[in-house]
């Protein structure tokens, strides 16, 4: 039975460069998806953040203060 022909060398390194070229390309995507699922969560927490020191009728000052004080408490 007959066989294809068999690569070069250099044709086998060429396709090698073009997987990981296209592999690094994809991980680039899969980074900047990432980057912008953790700005999400970090947005919904601040809103939420937000929405609870509004409830609170506590003041920016006396928000801070409090989380001064517990956060030097804790460490």
């Amino acid at each position: 039975m007959a066989r294809g022909q068999r690569k070069t060398i250099e044709q086998k390194i060429e396709e090698k460069q073009r997987v990981i070229d296209s592999l690094e390309i994809r991980i680039e995507k899969e980074r900047e998806e990432l980057q912008e699922l953790l700005d999400e969560q970090k947005m919904s927490r601040l809103e939420e953040i937000g929405s609870i020191i509004e409830n609170s009728n506590l003041s920016m000052e006396e928000v801070e203060r409090i989380l001064v004080e517990y956060a030097s408490n804790v460490a």
